[in-house]
């Protein structure tokens, strides 16, 4: 009773002015306590500085960033910035026979008038139709006053652009080739692209292209790209069909004034048995590539049925990473390990009823820097397989292998070879299991 009467008298002793200022300090803290002060400060959103709202715009998808910027002035300021008009990504669809979200033809206008100088990093997206390859074109045609750096155009299934009429792809081409003048990376895989376009290309970008990537440009022909590697001094990575490859390519790769190439992607492809006849790369071209750019990763992907496989790898071949998508033999795999000593990545798809154990043994003994494995519907014992795994050791950091592939035999079951390839690996391994849906 006698501190709450101490206290009555201390309060009615204060002056109205304190007891104001007191008052107003309680409703600040209680205010905060509950976040009112911060909610009114968060209620001006259109006061927020344009790096913070261009930050948050980067972040959002295209149609939930147009709706944005009709909230104010401001944030429809920023949704004209040209750093969000860096990079942008075309997707052109036929609604009545594709799943892809088509971009909106006004908006497509609108970045033409007003982000077409600002666009550096563009890609188009299309779908099998020829109307929207086509479509394509016509945006390409319009960047007049551009200055792309990177440039792709994506098929999500075929033909697309293979059914454009390659004048109109030729002449689309040619306009952001001709203004862009800084193209450090070109990506148009399954295209009409021809031997002229890429004149053009080297004609205007030759200082700065660094990346070319046109695997199935059935247009393009081995003295096309050779002009690419005769002036592109600069280009690290490579990505073309095995039919343009030529010894003069590889030795024009190889000359002193060429950067060193870091990534050659090969693809070798037949659609029909007996179609195409491959030639035969010499080892003196492989070795004098290799030896001016002795880091490059050769990635060979085949698609070939297994009476075309004759020309490759009879010699010693410096590929590193090698993708068999069909069938392919036990002689085949059998030249593999005794001429690819630089392999690092070896993936079979399928290769039929014969265990593969020594071809496996043998590649385990000649390819010493092997650290990828995949198989699919092949056979392979169980006995064999550990032994390829423990000449192998840690440094199989991918191992992929069905269960299926794996047989039985009187030394080692399922359960007891998944105990011993994990302790040769060093970790836990386990095969891959077939899914049963």
């Amino acid at each position: 009773m006698m501190k709450r009467a101490r206290q009555k008298v201390v309060i009615e002793n204060e002056s109205p002015q304190t007891l104001q200022k007191s008052k107003n300090q309680k409703t600040c803290l209680h205010g905060s306590a509950f976040g009112e002060s911060d909610l009114h400060a968060s209620m001006d959103w259109g006061s927020l500085p344009h790096h913070v709202i261009l930050r948050i715009f980067q972040f959002l998808p295209l149609v939930d960033r147009a709706r944005a910027s009709s909230v104010c002035r401001r944030w429809n300021d920023v949704f004209h910035i040209p750093d969000l008009w860096r990079r942008f990504e075309f997707e052109l669809s036929q609604p009545a026979t594709s799943y892809l979200k088509s971009t909106h033809p006004d908006l497509i206008q609108q970045i033409i008038k007003r982000h077409a100088d600002h666009l550096q990093y563009v890609s188009f997206k299309v779908d099998s139709s020829t109307e929207s390859a086509e479509a394509a074109c016509d945006i390409l045609s319009q960047l007049v006053n551009c200055s792309i750096k990177t440039l792709g155009l994506i098929s999500t299934a075929k033909p697309s652009f293979m059914n454009v009429s390659k004048a109109h792809f030729a002449s689309a081409l040619t306009v952001v080739f001709v203004n862009s003048k800084s193209l450090s990376s070109v990506k148009i895989d399954d295209t009409p692209l021809d031997d002229p376009s890429l004149k053009v290309l080297v004609a205007n970008n030759s200082d700065t292209l660094k990346l070319l990537k046109m695997s199935s440009c059935p247009h393009v022909s081995p003295a096309g790209i050779l002009c690419v590697a005769d002036q592109c001094h600069g280009l690290k990575e490579l990505a073309l069909n095995y039919y343009i490859l030529s010894d003069e390519l590889l030795l024009a790769l190889s000359s002193e004034k060429h950067v060193d190439l870091e990534h050659l992607r090969i693809d070798v492809v037949s659609e029909n048995p007996g179609q195409v006849e491959f030639h035969t790369i010499k080892k003196q071209s492989w070795d004098a590539f290799v030896k001016h750019s002795p880091k490059v990763n050769i990635v060979m992907y085949f698609f070939l049925y297994e009476e075309e496989f004759d020309a490759f790898f009879r010699e010693e071949t410096p590929v590193t990473h090698l993708y068999f998508g069909r069938a392919v033999s036990k002689a085949m795999l059998g030249r593999i390990g005794m001429n690819c000593p630089r392999l690092i990545e070896l993936v079979v798809c399928a290769n039929g009823l014969q265990p593969l154990d020594d071809e496996l043994i043998r590649i385990a003994e000649r390819c010493k820097n092997l650290t990828a494995m995949g198989l699919g519907e092949c056979e392979v014992t169980c006995r064999g397989f550990i032994e390829f795994v423990k000449m192998c050791g840690g440094r199989l950091t991918q191992l992929s292998i069905m269960e299926e592939v794996l047989i039985p035999d009187n030394d080692y079951s399922l359960d007891r070879l998944h105990l011993e390839v994990s302790k040769h690996l060093g970790r836990m391994w386990f095969p891959d299991m077939m899914p049963t849906w």
